[in-house]
């Protein structure tokens, strides 16, 4: 499926996440430097799509939106990452039950 929406997160002056979305990659372009094209990403719908000077990505965020972050928010969304405690998994045991024809019988002579 076709990337259709650029979604650029920054971090205002208050501290708060900013986020702005671009119809297209030429709104984008006139407000960034392209400073190459992703020719490495494993998702290939990113393949192709410019790199910009001053954001990290691009990062694939759903279905159809292209994500560039900013250095101090890409920083702080991987910590908060990282610091969330792992998904607790629990695996069901079967009970060992011994049958009595899987008992050896050990009696001495």
């Amino acid at each position: 499926m076709k990337k259709d929406t650029y979604r650029v997160v920054t971090r205002g002056t208050n501290g708060q996440l900013r986020v702005k979305d671009y119809g297209s990659k030429d709104n984008l372009l006139q407000l960034h430097t392209q400073v190459g094209i992703d020719d490495c990403s494993t998702d290939l719908d990113l393949r192709g799509l410019p790199v910009f000077r001053g954001l990290i990505g691009p990062m694939s965020e759903g279905k159809n939106v292209v994500r560039y972050e900013s250095p101090d928010v890409f920083e702080a969304l991987t910590k908060e990452w990282i610091a969330q405690p792992p998904e607790r998994r629990t695996r069901r045991r079967r009970k060992l039950e011994a049958k009595p024809e899987d008992v050896a019988d050990v009696t001495e002579s």
